[in-house]
């Protein structure tokens, strides 16, 4: 039945890859998913749910294609079309699951680059998922790449279900996102030797980093050319800590139920222990499962977020949620990247400090991998995502021609760029 289950999915793959690239595409338009002028929620539309069977099927194999509808390819600067894929993952779990990646394609395409950009979207409502929330503000980033000619490839790394913070299971759904896009290849224009990149700020660093740990073990025919990660979050838990209170304050509610959202006991403590009465309560603390993150920083700004839980901070420390978070946050300890890395982090970092990023860096340095660390010396978290953009985009072209262009060994450097 499984060998039954896995060819029939294949001949769908097939067939759905056949019709997005050989034929027009005739809409049935009784089902809305399959209408190209309506883009659904990704909660409304069956796009977005994975076929039966599909847990017998390899991960990153396509399970269903699509020209993303709506108006998505104009929105987005430089693009000349965009294709919504559903593939197969696994989860942070290690079980069988699902996400949705979209491509976009330049309007002149070298064919010699695809940039993976994990975007840090941060939050449980899967309904802001990148390939729906870019219909409305798609960020400056992809349009820049995607003007240099690279292919960019832009996963829902959190999931059907919303998970972040988890690195494992974001890790996995980017690799096999990039397994589903290059089994595209020249049907999207992208040539044999084309090399390939990741590129992950803040939340969409997490994704980026922990692929680049699990690379070597889950997907070792992938030969990345480079990393470029910045305002590197390597304990999503310290995070929790240095935002509560602060303006990013709202980082507690999205950080721990998007943690804990796979873990259902984990969860019911969480809830269990939360206020039940008083200003600081569970129904309030719990509107951040349908926020974006911005959101959620303007709705929880300047709380003290321990004071919507009976025991305080305490309930972070509890076995049941000390165990995931030991388990689960820790970045460097499950594997090492097998590609050129640059870092960049802002000496003033509100959010991730940038201690502990140095932390990994010394880490990954002691195993000899080749990572170039820039210190930015203005700006803060925040700041760094515009400030380090550039430098970002100027070091993945220079991985894009070849890693001899890229210097070896392990370099600090600080700058002072932006404002």
């Amino acid at each position: 039945m499984a060998t039954f289950s896995r060819l029939v999915i294949t001949f769908i793959s097939l067939l759905a890859f056949a019709l997005a690239f050989s034929i027009p595409h005739v809409p049935d338009k009784n089902n809305p998913s399959n209408n190209p002028s309506v883009h659904l929620l990704p909660t409304k539309d069956p796009f977005y749910t994975a076929p039966p069977g599909y847990e017998a099927t390899s991960p990153g194999t396509i399970l269903r294609l699509r020209v993303a509808p709506g108006n998505l390819s104009t929105v987005v600067g430089n693009c000349s079309v965009a294709y919504h894929i559903l593939y197969r993952t696994t989860s942070t779990r290690y079980r069988p699951s699902y996400a949705v990646t979209t491509l976009y394609v330049p309007k002149t395409p070298s064919g010699k680059a695809l940039l993976s950009y994990q975007y840090p979207y941060n939050t449980p409502d899967v309904d802001r998922s990148p390939s729906y929330d870019f219909y409305v503000a798609p960020p400056a980033d992809l349009g820049e790449a995607l003007g240099l000619g690279w292919l960019v490839n832009v996963p829902d790394h959190q999931g059907p279900v919303g998970v972040g913070g988890m690195g494992v299971g974001q890790g996995l759904a980017t690799l096999d996102s990039v397994r589903a896009t290059l089994s595209m290849g020249t049907h999207i224009g992208l040539h044999d030797d084309a090399r390939y990149a990741m590129w992950g700020y803040s939340g969409g660093s997490i994704a980026s980093e922990w692929a680049a740990e699990l690379q070597a073990q889950y997907a070792p025919e992938l030969h990345f050319s480079g990393m470029a990660i910045g305002g590197t979050p390597t304990n999503i838990s310290s995070v929790w800590v240095e935002t509560n209170g602060t303006p990013y304050a709202g980082m507690v509610p999205l950080g721990s139920t998007v943690v804990t959202k796979v873990y259902p006991e984990a969860y019911a403590y969480l809830v269990d222990h939360l206020k039940v009465a008083g200003p600081h309560n569970r129904t309030e603390f719990l509107r951040v499962l349908h926020m974006s993150a911005p959101e959620a920083f303007a709705f929880f700004a300047g709380q003290d977020m321990w004071d919507y839980f009976v025991d305080g901070r305490a309930v972070f420390e509890a076995p049941i949620l000390r165990h995931l978070v030991d388990g689960t946050f820790y970045m460097g300890y499950h594997g090492v990247p097998q590609m050129p890395v640059f870092m960049y982090h802002a000496i003033h970092d509100e959010v991730a400090l940038i201690g502990l990023a140095e932390q990994l860096r010394e880490r990954f340095c002691r195993v000899h991998v080749d990572i170039l660390f820039e210190r930015n010396t203005v700006g803060d978290h925040i700041g760094e995502l515009t400030n380090g953009a550039g430098r970002a985009l100027a070091w993945l072209g220079t991985v894009f021609q070849g890693k001899e262009y890229v210097d070896s060994g392990c370099i600090v450097r600080e700058v002072t760029v932006g404002f």
